[in-house]
């Protein structure tokens, strides 16, 4: 797998905010941005390749109240879009195709376009499941000139895995981001040094990474509806409206990142929820849940190589009361047993049994690495556990998770189990 990185905010650096640098040559500095294309759709079509060219949906049924986590591109033109209700989008087109996701399969696909791009950058920043970033800067010597290598990679991307993408080819992320969005769909769009303010310029501003609807209003009272109209706005100016959400909108418009790479491959945190599609207040139900979810983070904890001293359990009820409640364990663990028993007392402790859940999940914090030696009370039974946790992930690597499940979660219906 890729070195991956994560991005740090430089807002609030006690340094001044520098200018614009003059253009680079691109062999200097260049990133490449691949966003797949409506990734969970393209995925099903590859199993059920009857549905190309039709309206396709993924989340759930349409009587469902979850929502659509993809929608293919004859899907949009009805107006559907990712984030917005099952019912809302079966009223938009009714006569659209509507599919359960299946999670766990779009992530061993992710796997393989990560392994695929770590051939063609030492730094690969995996933002998402289906977008991630490839810093081309200093590999023109042994790749080649990095539109050229754009190019071989999309083309490869395509032929091994049968799934499209789009690319934006940038001096910056956030241009290279924008560019892959305007490219969409399957295109590649490379933006010289030197053009970023041309190329932003007639854009609307909700364009620009980081611009919501509450910015893009705010910006449109100022008379700001353009990237270009953003840009010619003093820096100080904005400053004064917006505090130093100003001073990233000054460096944005211009095409300048407000973040750096950092080359980390460690998440701060591991979690899994789920949304039942009927409100729960069955005990059984509940902890079958709770079971489910507290194997999935601990397969992903396991595979990074991690252990956990931190389990958060969340509850949200029918209306939409949400809690949170944390407990530290008394040493770091990799193991589901001891992470399920505490999400349970958690649940125990802290559920109100007079009202329906609507939404449960786990999360795990305080990651560290493990210790090579184990303690020595009781050694040789936890031993038996990691070697039966390792065990029993070779086998979902094989044959699914779904595939090797605790007992625990079997109760659930097959509707709650994907």
């Amino acid at each position: 797998m890729p070195r991956l990185a994560r991005l740090r905010s430089k807002i609030g650096s006690t340094a001044a905010v520098p200018p614009a640098p003059a253009a680079p040559r691109l062999s200097e500095a260049c990133i490449l941005h691949v966003d797949m294309d409506a990734f969970f759709v393209s995925v099903e079509l590859l199993y059920r390749p009857e549905l190309r060219g039709k309206p396709v949906v993924v989340g759930g049924r349409p009587d469902q109240r979850g929502v659509v986590a993809a929608a293919s591109y004859e899907a949009r033109r009805f107006g559907i879009r990712s984030a917005m209700p099952l019912r809302t989008a079966a009223r938009l087109c009714p006569q659209a195709v509507f599919l359960e996701g299946r999670h766990q399969l779009y992530e061993e696909w992710s796997d393989r376009i990560a392994a695929i791009l770590a051939r063609y950058s030492p730094v690969v920043e995996m933002v998402s499941i289906d977008e991630a970033y490839l810093e081309l800067t200093g590999t023109e010597r042994l790749l080649g000139p990095p539109l050229a290598v754009a190019h071989r990679l999309r083309q490869e991307i395509w032929s091994r895995t049968g799934l499209p993408c789009s690319m934006g080819l940038g001096r910056t992320r956030l241009v290279a981001k924008v560019a892959s969005e305007q490219a969409k769909p399957r295109g590649l769009l490379w933006i010289p040094p030197g053009a970023e303010a041309a190329f932003l310029a007639p854009l609307p501003v909700g364009k620009i990474p980081g611009i919501g609807r509450v910015t893009e209003a705010a910006l449109a009272r100022l008379g700001i509806r353009t990237v270009g109209e953003l840009a010619a706005w003093p820096r100080e100016k904005l400053e004064t409206v917006f505090g130093r959400w100003g001073t990233a909108l000054w460096s944005r418009a211009r095409g300048e990142d407000v973040f750096e790479f950092l080359v980390d491959a460690e998440p701060k945190s591991i979690g899994h929820n789920h949304t039942f599609g009927t409100d729960v207040d069955a005990p059984e139900m509940l902890e079958a849940m709770l079971s489910l979810l507290c194997q999935k983070a601990m397969k992903r904890l396991r595979d990074a190589g991690l252990q956990t001293r931190t389990v958060t359990l969340t509850i949200r009820y029918a209306d939409f009361h949400t809690i949170t409640r944390r407990r530290t364990l008394s040493e770091p663990t990799e193991l589901d047993s001891v992470v399920l028993a505490a999400a349970r007392q958690l649940l125990a402790r802290h559920r109100d049994p007079a009202q329906k859940v609507r939404l449960i999940g786990v999360s795990l914090s305080g990651l560290t690495h493990p210790s090579p030696q184990l303690p020595l009370f009781d050694a040789e039974r936890r031993a038996r556990l990691h070697r039966l946790a390792r065990a029993t992930d070779r086998l979902r690597d094989r044959f699914g998770f779904e595939k090797v499940q605790w007992a625990g979660s079997l109760n659930l219906p097959e509707d709650d189990r994907s």
